[in-house]
């Protein structure tokens, strides 16, 4: 079963732990990683933004990736949310066989 990192970015740190707390219970993801805050510049509706941002990395299967999308796009406060699933082509087989044990259904 492939693996994947999924990434997002959530406004402040209580929701980042809401939302990581909602996919670890649902079993869609092994592991929520809930980074230090960083500075986002972008362009929304026109306009040049820069916000603070508490950034997720997210592991989980291929097997699970709708369901957890699913999941944050229903937890998430962003109108359009940044939602990026990268395929992790190699790890520690047994860490991988975990990712893949705790995201079943």
């Amino acid at each position: 079963m492939a693996a994947l990192l999924v990434v997002t970015n959530l406004p402040d740190r209580a929701a980042a732990e809401r939302l990581a707390d909602t996919v670890i219970a649902k079993n869609l993801a092994a592991c929520v990683n809930i980074l230090a805050p960083c500075r986002s510049v972008y362009r929304w509706k026109g306009a040049v933004q820069h916000d603070e941002e508490h950034p997720m990395l997210i592991k989980t299967t291929q097997e699970r990736y709708g369901a957890l999308e699913q999941a944050l796009r229903e937890g998430h406060p962003y109108e359009l949310p940044e939602i990026i699933a990268v395929p992790i082509e190699r790890g520690l087989p047994a860490y991988l066989d975990w990712v893949a044990a705790e995201s079943k259904a």
